[in-house]
């Protein structure tokens, strides 16, 4: 299996709900953000290609909740892609405590391209992800 791409960070106390855990919608930024590092590492700039029109974006999304996170908390999110079809990409991730590698989050990010008109369209820059994955 490949080696996944990982960001590290830490809970921020306005992240929590009243039970004082990570909110369950919070993840999806957390996800949302590594999927666009990994992007920025890849030679991808998300916003340059919004800017070319062509817009990545997300289709479908899985998360299976496994433990909470708390206030303080440091965690690594984990990012690995793979090509599902021709127009469809998929990110499964993880989100890990960082203190005993506990998985907390574990989530599968469909996505496709689309140019101008809404058609899918997968450029050089997004079809390079998929050589060694």
């Amino acid at each position: 299996m490949k080696t996944p791409f990982q960001i590290s960070s830490k809970v921020r106390d306005y992240e929590l709900d009243m039970q004082g855990i990570v909110n369950n919608g919070v993840y999806f930024n957390y996800l949302e953000h590594a999927r666009h590092e990994y992007l920025l590492a890849h030679g991808v700039d998300f916003s340059a290609l919004a800017s070319q029109g062509i817009h990545l974006v997300v289709v479908r999304s899985e998360l299976d909740y496994k433990a909470s996170l708390t206030s303080g908390d440091k965690y690594v999110v984990q990012v690995v892609v793979e090509r599902l079809s021709k127009v469809r990409f998929a990110f499964r991730q993880k989100v890990i405590r960082s203190s005993d590698q506990k998985l907390c989050v574990e989530a599968l990010v469909v996505g496709t391209a689309l140019n101008e008109r809404g058609r899918p369209y997968l450029s050089p820059d997004i079809e390079a992800l998929f050589v060694n994955a």
